[in-house]
């Protein structure tokens, strides 16, 4: 099976978007444009080879500052995304 990659935009986070790189529903590597970049960096080490679906399990809801999102949770709103693809 071949590698997808998408890029998502985010919006409420320091960080401007979120290139991801998935085969099958594995999780092969994350870059975050932008944003604090020693958390960005370690949350993608973090979740390179982990399955989507627990990835985003983890993610998903994670609140920065009052914003109602982070840039965790933009990564789950992303391998959402990148799962509807073809």
């Amino acid at each position: 099976m071949a590698a997808k990659s998408n890029i998502y935009y985010t919006s409420g986070t320091c960080s401007q978007a979120i290139l991801t790189e998935t085969e099958g529903d594995t999780i092969v590597r994350v870059q975050f444009v932008g944003g604090c970049s020693g958390n960005t960096q370690g949350v993608a080490k973090l979740v390179a080879g982990m399955k989507i679906e627990e990835a985003i399990a983890r993610l998903e809801g994670i609140n920065c500052a009052g914003r109602g999102t982070s840039c965790p949770d933009q990564l789950a709103k992303a391998l959402r995304e990148a799962m509807k693809m073809p």
